[in-house]
């Protein structure tokens, strides 16, 4: 499932949100980024990955994240130019140093490194050290799922700590991102997932807006549960609960392992180093089903899953099981439609930016008649 639908019982704010051109808020974002002194082409892969993120509905980690990228920017600890340094290489493996270019381009650059090696190899991995942060990682997901192959980006910021390991009190990991894209023969399976209960973006903007979480996300520094994420800026801090909660976050610790396993670890570069500032450490793998058993045979197992889980009789009348990222797929073609339904936060967040390089603000776009 996508970062949106783990929250949908998240506090939303009422009323319709402001929608614009997704084309257009690409450009707007492109332009912003290009003023700020980012390369061209950096500029269009981060500013496609942002909106990405936005027509997906993970609305903490699409546009939302760029005015933070712009000041990354302007203080320099988001690097504007330049290519990442091979650290190692062999045939399908690959070891990056990101000298904290921009975490969007860098993983496109890893899935177009790896996605031929794979078709050649059977599978291939990128790690990465040393990159910015990477967005929304479903984001990633969609087209390379499309063309048939089944790839995994797992990240880790360690830099900072926010997720105590379970039993614990004290941060130690940051939510640690998991995402899959599984292909499907009627759309592909989107999964993202962190091995915490909820986000850091989300824990800061039901901070900001005074708001509490729909449930006990959150300990405080004595350990006890509660549903408010001001915990985490009190002195000394809360945390957040890793996946499973208090009951079985035994389960997000040992996600969280993991995922430190196949960033830091193979990377090389993690938490036993010295932190840089708001980054990621990021592990890319790309598999070709038709190099193992055929990518037929692959289709007609995912199929009958895709199937049973839909056939599945739902606990709650009227809300039938979906499949991980079917919500954002349908809510993608929506947004493309109607336009991108932006949180009410993002825009007013960018206009001082907009003013500041003399770029043009998109208009809002009424949506369309008869649209739900």
């Amino acid at each position: 499932m996508t970062a949106a639908e783990r929250h949908d019982e998240a506090p939303r704010p009422t009323g319709e949100p402001p929608r614009f051109d997704a084309g257009a808020l690409t450009a707007f974002a492109e332009a912003l980024l290009v003023a700020a002194g980012l390369d061209g082409a950096k500029a269009r892969d981060v500013a496609e990955v942002l909106v990405e993120g936005d027509l997906l509905g993970n609305d903490t980690h699409g546009l939302g994240l760029l005015s933070g990228y712009l000041g990354e920017l302007g203080k320099g600890a988001m690097r504007a130019s330049g290519e990442p340094e091979v650290i190692a290489e062999r045939a399908s493996v690959a070891t990056w140093d990101g000298l904290r270019l921009p975490g969007p381009w860098l993983v496109r650059r890893a899935i177009d490194w790896a996605a031929p090696r794979a078709r050649e190899h059977g599978t291939a991995s990128v790690a990465i050290r040393r990159s910015h942060h990477i967005a929304c990682l479903a984001a990633y997901l969609r087209q390379v799922a499309d063309d048939g192959l089944l790839i995994v980006i797992a990240s880790s910021d360690p830099a900072t700590a926010s997720v105590a390991p379970f039993g614990g009190t004290l941060a130690v990991f940051t939510p640690n991102p998991l995402a899959v894209g599984i292909p499907a023969s009627n759309g592909p399976v989107l999964i993202d997932i962190s091995a915490s209960v909820t986000t850091n973006g989300m824990s800061n903007r039901l901070h900001a807006a005074g708001q509490r979480g729909a449930h006990a996300w959150w300990l405080d520094a004595d350990g006890r549960a509660g549903n408010d994420p001001a915990v985490l800026f009190a002195q000394p801090p809360g945390t957040i609960l890793p996946l499973g909660g208090l009951d079985a976050g035994h389960k997000g610790y040992g996600l969280a392992l993991l995922v430190e396993a196949l960033t830091g670890g193979l990377a090389g570069h993690g938490r036993a180093d010295p932190p840089e500032g708001w980054g990621a450490t990021v592990f890319v793998q790309i598999y070709d089903p038709s190099a193992f058993a055929g990518s037929e045979a692959f289709l007609r197992q995912s199929d009958w899953l895709v199937a049973a889980c839909r056939a599945s009789p739902p606990r709650e009348a009227g809300r039938p099981v979906r499949l991980p990222g079917e919500r954002g797929l349908a809510l993608r073609v929506e947004q493309l439609a109607d336009g991108v339904g932006l949180h009410p936060a993002i825009m007013p967040a960018l206009l001082p930016w907009a003013e500041r390089f003399g770029v043009a603000v998109p208009p809002a776009r009424e949506r369309a008649a008869g649209s739900r």
